[in-house]
Parts: structure tokens; sequence; C-alpha cells
């Protein structure tokens, strides 16, 4: 599997390299955001880190360009941690973010679970079918590969909407608070705001709209908070 690492710092671009390849991926590194551009057009990359701060262009430009054709997983790599540079990532399409400085263990952790998930959603064309079909509930929550399924199709999801789907789901019809949904969800989140759950409930229903267009199973309580209808 391809990785491409999208970073000026030749120290940050070498480690990142080691790292994956000790793992078994293939990674190559560049340090423009143009050239990474021009590269996944060419190339079939499984996943890009991607970092924010780069010489020629802004990492979130980066993004917006590639998702213009591209669905490859995007991991954003940024000294930025503030609260509403992780919000723009995140409603841009990335899969997750993370702070420098940072682990390469616990990079390479979280580039194994988003490339997990998306084998999860099949080849191009069409995601694979859930085994044993759809159930009586238009869900299927595999907890092993993070991943959850819709009337039968495997969703394409980041990290934290999984997990928030995931948890609204452990109890259909329970009303979660904003603040529970945060002790649940973002407990290994630095510096989040509550807000963030209603971002994510935001892109949640977006992705589900396309399998479930008649109705919204996502029930919002004003004042309390958000609930799955069961």
């Amino acid at each position: 599997m391809k990785i491409m690492i999208v970073d000026d710092e030749p120290a940050i671009a070498d480690t990142l390299v080691y790292a994956l390849s000790a793992e078994g991926y293939t990674a190559e590194s560049c340090g423009l955001g143009r050239e990474a551009v021009a590269r996944a057009a060419s190339t079939p990359y499984a996943l890009i880190i991607l970092d924010v701060g780069l010489p020629d262009m802004n990492g979130f430009d980066v993004c917006r360009e590639l998702r213009r054709s591209s669905d490859v997983p995007i991991l954003f790599l940024t000294a930025r941690a503030e609260e509403v540079d992780r919000i723009v990532g995140l409603e841009l399409g990335a899969d997750d973010y993370v702070a420098k400085p940072f682990s390469p263990r616990e990079l390479v952790s979280r580039v194994r679970a988003i490339l997990r998930r998306a084998r999860g959603n099949g080849p191009a064309g069409g995601p694979e079918t859930p085994p044993g079909g759809a159930a009586a509930s238009p869900f299927q929550v595999d907890r092993e590969g993070l991943r959850v399924a819709c009337k039968g199709q495997w969703l394409n999801l980041t990290r934290y909407e999984y997990l928030l789907l995931a948890c609204l789901l452990e109890h259909p019809g329970r009303v979660y608070s904003r603040a529970a949904l945060m002790d649940k969800v973002w407990r290994d989140a630095e510096e989040t705001e509550e807000r963030t759950v209603d971002t994510h409930i935001k892109t949640l229903r977006a992705k589900l709209r396309a399998l479930l267009p008649e109705h919204d199973p996502i029930v919002t309580h004003r004042g309390m908070g958000y609930s799955i209808d069961p």
C-alpha cells in the first residue's frame, strides 16, 4: 500500500518514511503541495499524510484540490493545533488530524486504523456487502473493523465519525448530551470544544442522506443533545 507524505521538513518526512516502511507500507515524500496534487493525479495512493504549513500552498487548499477528483484518505499533520483548524480540516474531508510534536508509533497506528476502515469500503465502483446482508435495522456495526454499514453498504467514515455513530447506535433512542458524547468519543483529543460534536453530526447526516434520503435517523433534542432513531 503506497502512502505519500507531504511535508517540507526533511527530518519529519524521513522519520515517517522509515516508520511506515518498517510496518510494510511503501512510503514516499514530497515537500510541495502542487507536486502532491500532480502525483496524486497519476498515482493511486492508499493514503496521504498532509502538512498544513507548506511553502507553496496551504494544506487545506491541497485537500480541496484532491477532493475534487479523489476520495483518498487524508491525515493532516500540522503544528497548528487550534480547534478551528481541526474543524476546518475535518469538514474538508480529512480522516484524522495529528498535531506536532507527535509519536511516530501513534501516527502509524492511526494510519493503520484509517486504512482498515478504507478497505472496509470495498473496491472502486461500490462498497462490498457486509456478511449476512442488511439486518432489521439499516445499520450494522463492525467494532473489530471499526466500520459501520447502512442498508448493506459500508460507510466512508472518518475516525471520529465512526466513533460518534457507533456510540449513538449502542443505545438507539437514548439521548446523549454533547458533554457525554465528548467524554465517550473525544476523550483522547486535546483542547476540543463541544461544537465539534455538532460539526461531526452535520457531516454524518450528509453521508447518511445518500443512503437514507427519506429519513434522517439522527434526532436533535434542543437543549439536550442527540439520539438515533431506533
